[in-house]
């Protein structure tokens, strides 16, 4: 078995959209990036592409490539999954923390977790999603930014 951990953060900007875990959440206030800068799907991807030893997601999708630019994170999180069925594995597990002092996340965890489930070909079972604050300290408490951390779990693909 391979175990990956995954960690991406973003600054909150006016004039985009919030999106975490592949769902726009309703907030004055989105996630500045060269991509859609959804933070949870950059973190479990990062989680994936360790695991699998294969880099990290800035050597798979450069902000310096234009390609990238504004794209959607669930697509990029499909290439993962795609990279590390190649290299031999399959995903067991994966559990996910997004730090974000405000909206509450609570009441979209579980599109959350369908979304990356469905984008990954798992079952819902296999992805945990969680929330929390910082208590107002630091980057995230202040609202200037939102983190997320991710492990997973890599067997291998024995089909």
């Amino acid at each position: 078995m391979r175990v990956g951990i995954g960690y991406d953060v973003h600054r909150l900007v006016e004039g985009r959209p919030l999106t975490i875990g592949g769902v726009t959440i309703p907030h004055e206030k989105g996630l500045d990036g060269h991509s859609d800068a959804d933070v949870l799907l950059h973190a479990i991807a990062d989680a994936l592409l360790g695991a699998a030893a294969l880099g990290d997601i800035g050597l798979h999708f450069p902000d310096t490539d234009a390609a990238w630019k504004d794209a959607d994170s669930k697509r990029l999180l499909q290439i993962v999954g795609e990279r590390v069925r190649a290299a031999g594995y399959r995903v067991s597990n994966i559990d996910a923390t997004v730090a974000l002092q405000r909206p509450r996340l609570r009441p979209h965890i579980e599109a959350m977790r369908a979304v990356v489930a469905r984008t990954l070909g798992l079952e819902a079972g296999q992805v945990s999603v969680k929330a929390t604050t910082t208590e107002r300290l630091g980057f995230v408490g202040s609202e200037a930014g939102a983190a997320a951390y991710a492990v997973c779990l890599l067997l291998p693909d024995e089909a």
